[in-house]
């Protein structure tokens, strides 16, 4: 991260960064992106570069969208500055270079009227006007819709310096009230917040530009009653499965007709459910006809001394007599596949 951080905010970068020029282009925008995500010994693939990039556009997007004032740009910049500030507060070197930033930042834009700062974002969000990348984070806090499209609140403070919509005052050519109309603003909106801090240290008050994922937030726990049954059952039961040596048993008759001794309390067989509950095939056990018009095939594995003698004689016609004896140790190493199955 210092090393990222100390690229970003390289004197010559920064430089060049706050020269007067038109904006960026989006392949030049990710062509920097790139570089700075590459400046430390951290290295993406394309997709997770992809992924990286659209997290970081829709999420400034996000954010320069939903500012109260377009001045408040700025204040999302300088949170942005404060959690940067955070990583690197004992490092002193990239620290200074982190406050110089700031003061640059406060020398440029604080001078700059409201009219300016609309600008700004204006042309901002024409830059972002066709990103419509769905995030989960946002579609989990239910703030973007399926199209990848932002959801504006209706409720919430009102920007500072202005007041609660639902009030039309009328005045005279003196400068006198006369006349006051009300009217529904169709939201729940409240008073506004006092005006965060535009200096290097303060409180900004506005939470655009903080960390989203410090939120904690639960996890979707909404299971239909047969998943809940069955999740409980997962939880509880830590028993091993009988089914899984069945499986093998029965792998080994198929191939060699071995004789496998079953637990007393083993089920005899495999049982296939069908139905969600044991209720519905009772149910559908009742419901069935007597007669089926359809044929049954039965499949039997059982003993075959015929094939169990020609597997044999295959088998054996892979072994090689050794021309010396080979020690007792050695001859765990040749147990064919029937006896490890056995074993099991």
């Amino acid at each position: 991260m210092n090393d990222i951080i100390t690229t970003m905010f390289n004197k010559t970068f920064l430089e060049e960064l706050f020269k007067p020029q038109e904006l960026y282009s989006k392949k030049a925008l990710r062509t920097v992106f790139d570089r700075l995500a590459h400046a430390s010994i951290m290295r993406l693939n394309q997709a997770s570069m992809d992924k990286l990039y659209d997290l970081m556009t829709m999420a400034f997007k996000y954010q320069v969208l939903l500012c109260p004032r377009p001045k408040d740009i700025l204040l999302v910049s300088f949170n942005h500055m404060d959690a940067i500030k955070d990583f690197v507060k004992d490092t002193p070197s990239i620290l200074s270079q982190v406050e110089e930033t700031y003061r640059q930042l406060i020398e440029m834009y604080t001078p700059l009227s409201s009219g300016e700062f609309q600008l700004i974002r204006q042309t901002l969000l024409i830059f972002f006007q066709d990103m419509h990348i769905r995030v989960s984070i946002f579609l989990k806090d239910k703030v973007q819709n399926s199209n990848g499209r932002f959801v504006l609140p209706i409720s919430g403070p009102v920007p500072h310096g202005t007041h609660i919509p639902g009030l039309i005052r009328m005045f005279s050519c003196n400068g006198e009230e006369v006349k006051r109309l009300q009217f529904r603003n169709g939201g729940n909106y409240t008073s506004a917040l006092r005006e965060g801090s535009f200096e290097m240290f303060g409180e900004r008050v506005i939470k655009l530009g903080t960390n989203m994922y410090s939120v904690s937030r639960p996890v979707e726990t909404h299971m239909s009653g047969t998943s809940k049954n069955s999740a409980q059952q997962k939880s509880v039961n830590t028993a091993p499965n009988p089914l899984a040596k069945e499986e093998l048993n029965m792998l080994a008759r198929l191939m060699g007709g071995l004789e496998v001794q079953k637990p007393g309390n083993a089920d005899g067989g495999f049982r296939v459910n069908l139905f969600a509950t044991d209720e519905e095939e009772e149910e559908a056990l009742i419901s069935r006809p007597d007669e089926f018009s359809y044929d049954v095939i039965k499949i039997q594995a059982t003993m075959n001394q015929q094939a169990n003698a020609e597997l044999a004689k295959i088998m054996g016609d892979f072994t090689e007599e050794a021309s010396e004896p080979c020690p007792s140790s050695a001859s765990s190493k040749g147990d064919d596949l029937l006896a490890m199955m056995d074993g099991l």
